[in-house]
């Protein structure tokens, strides 16, 4: 086997490589932030006994935070295919690429931040007896996505 074709092969299994880390990545942290906020609805709508104010408050927070919740998933979703052309396009870990991974990072962490936005948002709805068992099962989902 040529050197040329040995050092081709190489940068194409680098550029694979790095193209699943970067979707790997998103869909880890997307994943994550889906349990989380799963398992406080089961919460708040099971065991919390939310007055008809409460729900209907929480409901507002839930539909507002899905569309926002979707368009940044899109988002992502651009930006994995934008990483994967640029891959394509460098065959390595290029100053392309590097922008495109510093690009899906930014829209990752907004959706961090929007997703403990929304989360603070329904504490607030609720009533102090109710907070303690609501930031329990936060930190909880959080420790296990962790783990």
């Amino acid at each position: 086997m040529s050197s040329s074709l040995r050092r081709t092969l190489v940068v194409a299994a680098i550029a694979f490589l790095a193209a699943l880390a970067g979707v790997l990545l998103g869909r880890a942290l997307v994943d994550g932030q889906e349990r989380a906020p799963d398992q406080v609805h089961k919460l708040l709508h099971r065991e919390l006994g939310l007055d008809e104010r409460q729900l209907a408050q929480i409901e507002e927070l839930e539909a507002r935070f899905a569309a926002r919740r979707k368009a940044l998933e899109l988002e992502l979703k651009a930006d994995n295919a934008r990483l994967a052309e640029a891959i394509e396009a460098e065959h390595g870990y290029g100053p392309r690429v590097t922008a495109e991974i510093d690009r899906s990072h930014r829209a990752m962490g907004e959706l961090q931040k929007e997703t403990l936005s929304h989360i603070f948002a329904m504490r607030a709805v609720l009533r102090p007896e109710q907070t303690q068992k609501f930031d329990r099962v936060v930190v909880e989902s959080l420790i296990a996505d962790a783990e």
